[in-house]
């Protein structure tokens, strides 16, 4: 988990941590991402995986917005690296893009 925190962070300099549900949540104008439990390794949740624009072949789910990334250990962690990168970038650029309220 620590490791996957490093690369959530190191990912984008808009991406902050909060916890929220018990759970570190990385937020940027809206909740990104949390861990969720797994039975080994890490889970990763993304919120509204579904809209994040652009094709993320990591993401997995067939629900409304839910979107997750599972990861064994720490060498599955670091091949999903850019995965993980580059749908946390996507993210923030949306966010940024959207319209102001």
């Amino acid at each position: 988990m620590q490791r996957a925190r490093q690369i959530i962070l190191s990912a984008d300099e808009r991406v902050t941590e909060t916890i929220k549900w018990s759970t570190p949540t990385f937020i940027y104008k809206g909740n990104i991402l949390s861990f969720t439990p797994t039975k080994a390794g890490v889970g990763l949740m993304f919120h509204r995986g579904a809209e994040i624009p652009g094709r993320h072949s990591r993401l997995e789910g067939d629900g409304k917005l839910v979107r997750t990334m599972r990861f064994s250990d720490v060498a599955d962690l670091e091949a999903g690296r850019k995965h993980i990168e580059k749908v946390i970038v996507a993210w923030c650029n949306w966010r940024d893009s959207a319209p102001k309220k």
